[in-house]
């Protein structure tokens, strides 16, 4: 009998205790490109020297210059997109991985990474105009339509928006942000963290919508028809975004081979792709509404970022792991 009492009490104390605490979900790592296996096949196009580890390109069609982040020592090299001949080395005081245009004919916005700042840098001068401090690791940069460049501070957790050369609102709702792209006043951002597509508004400096994105989207472009199209690098697709009425996902390409950089062509309405598992650039027709495949070429290895120049369609593909720039014409 005195048992059975103990036994009760026991049950009822350990009724009454609180459960444990749960502990909170872990995030997955950021998605990466692929470590490019050797090359088997001759790149496609000219393949010209540049320096080391380039990454981070940007094409303008108005000068025709082709702009490309390198190391050893840190600089943005100014390439003449129509003979692949470096035309000047700015120096950085640090490095950075992606390259933007405010607008046609200039400036390119450089998020140098180890400065914890962004720069604009003038074409075909190659004049440092600005240099202001936005957070801790800024990786991408863009201008919003109302003027406002919206920059992501990957290590900092945070969206700063910058009006003539201060910082005017910091979006504190990321955990690591990563690739922007404009839509008029709206503008996109990817979290490779979080794994979602976040859009703010420009003008009222407020969120108003955050879908998934994908297995480890990483990179992000808008389209003249206002839809936004994310590189889906860990789940091997490309996904097509529309922001109105109300910002879904539309369209789905699987594209095996992990997709990284990304650009868009304008002028053709034409998409490329890179994919650094496979050391190829897939080109993608957006015509219809569903991304269509339309080309396929060999790269040089580590093919990280890609940009075109809608002027005359020329794609510029780096060469990471051998220091080198890639020119095709399609």
């Amino acid at each position: 009998m005195r048992v059975l009492r103990w036994c009760v009490v026991v049950l009822l104390v350990a009724g009454c205790s609180s459960p444990a605490p749960q502990k909170p979900a872990e995030l997955p790592p950021p998605a990466e490109p692929a470590a490019a296996p050797a090359l088997t096949v001759t790149p496609a196009g000219r393949v010209v020297p540049l320096a080391a580890s380039p990454e981070g390109v940007v094409a303008d069609g108005v000068t025709h210059l082709v702009s490309v982040g390198v190391r050893e020592p840190n600089a943005l090299a100014l390439v003449d997109g129509r003979t692949g001949a470096i035309v000047k080395k700015v120096p950085l005081p640090g490095f950075l991985r992606h390259l933007q245009l405010a607008s046609p004919g200039g400036p390119v916005l450089v998020p140098d990474e180890t400065s914890n700042s962004l720069l604009t840098v003038t074409l075909p001068g190659g004049e440092v105009t600005s240099t202001v401090m936005t957070g801790v690791v800024p990786h991408d940069a863009t201008k919003a339509g109302n003027g406002s460049y919206f920059v992501a501070n990957e290590l900092g957790k945070s969206v700063v928006v910058v009006r003539d050369g201060k910082i005017v609102h910091t979006f504190p709702d990321v955990t690591q942000p990563a690739g922007l792209a404009p839509v008029g006043d709206l503008v996109g951002l990817v979290d490779v963290r979080q794994n979602d597509l976040t859009v703010y508004d420009a003008n009222r400096l407020e969120q108003v919508a955050r879908v998934p994105a994908g297995a480890g989207p990483t990179h992000v472009v808008a389209d003249k028809r206002g839809h936004l199209a994310v590189s889906d690098t860990r789940g091997n697709a490309v996904l097509i975004y529309t922001l109105s009425p109300e910002t879904k996902q539309i369209a789905k390409l699987d594209l095996p081979g992990t997709p990284y950089g990304i650009t868009y062509d304008p002028a053709r309405d034409h998409m490329w792709v890179t994919l650094t598992a496979r050391n190829e650039v897939v080109g993608l027709n957006l015509s219809g509404g569903t991304p269509k495949e339309i080309a396929r070429f060999p790269t040089v290895r580590q093919p990280n970022t890609v940009a075109v120049d809608p002027g005359t369609g020329r794609l510029f593909v780096t060469g990471t792991a051998d220091g080198v720039l890639q020119l095709i014409d399609p």
